[in-house]
C-alpha cells in the first residue's frame, strides 16, 4: 500500500481490520487459583446448555497484528473525541449508540468521523513526519565512558 493514495474509505477499512484483529487476539486472563484435578467430562444429556458455546476464529496472522499496531497509532493524531468516534465506528457500533456514548448528535458525530478520517489520510499521504526518525540505530550517540570537555 506504500504506492497507493490514502483515502478516507481506505483508512476506515484499515480501522475495521484493526478492530477485527484485536477481537481475534486471545483473551487476557488473570492468573487465579490452579487445580490439579482434571476437568469434569459430562454426558451429552447433562452438558447440553450447561455453558454457552464459544466459537472464535483462530488467532490473527502476524502481518495483521503489525497493521493493527500501525493503525492504532494513527488515533494519536486525532483529538480524543474524534479518535473515540473513529474507533467506535471501526467496531461497528451503530450510530445511535455511538451518539449516546460521545454525547453529540448524529450529524455532528458523522462530521467528526469524516473529518478525522480525512486528517489521517492527509497525514499518511504527506509521508513520514520530519520529527519521526526512520533510523533507530545508536551509531550517532557517544559512548557513555567519554567526558565532554570544554
Amino acid at each position: 500500500m506504500a504506492d497507493t493514495r490514502w483515502t478516507a474509505s481506505v483508512v476506515a477499512e484499515r480501522m475495521e481490520e484493526a478492530a477485527a484483529t484485536l477481537e481475534r487476539l486471545p483473551a487476557v486472563r488473570i492468573q487465579g487459583y490452579v487445580t490439579t484435578w482434571p476437568p469434569i467430562l459430562r454426558e451429552y444429556w447433562e452438558a447440553f446448555g450447561w455453558e454457552q458455546a464459544k466459537i472464535r476464529l483462530g488467532p490473527p496472522a502476524s502481518t495483521a497484528i503489525d497493521r493493527m499496531d500501525e493503525s492504532l497509532g494513527w488515533l494519536r493524531w486525532l483529538e480524543p473525541d474524534a479518535a473515540r468516534i473513529v474507533w467506535l465506528r471501526a467496531c461497528n457500533v451503530p450510530w445511535k449508540a455511538l451518539t449516546w456514548r460521545v454525547g453529540m448528535g448524529r450529524t455532528k458525530a458523522w462530521q467528526e468521523w469524516v473529518a478525522a478520517l480525512a486528517i489521517i489520510a492527509a497525514r499518511l499521504d504527506a509521508g513520514p513526519h520530519p520529527t519521526e526518525k526512520k533510523d533507530k540505530s545508536c551509531s550517532n550517540k557517544k559512548p557513555l565512558n567519554t567526558v565532554n570537555r570544554i
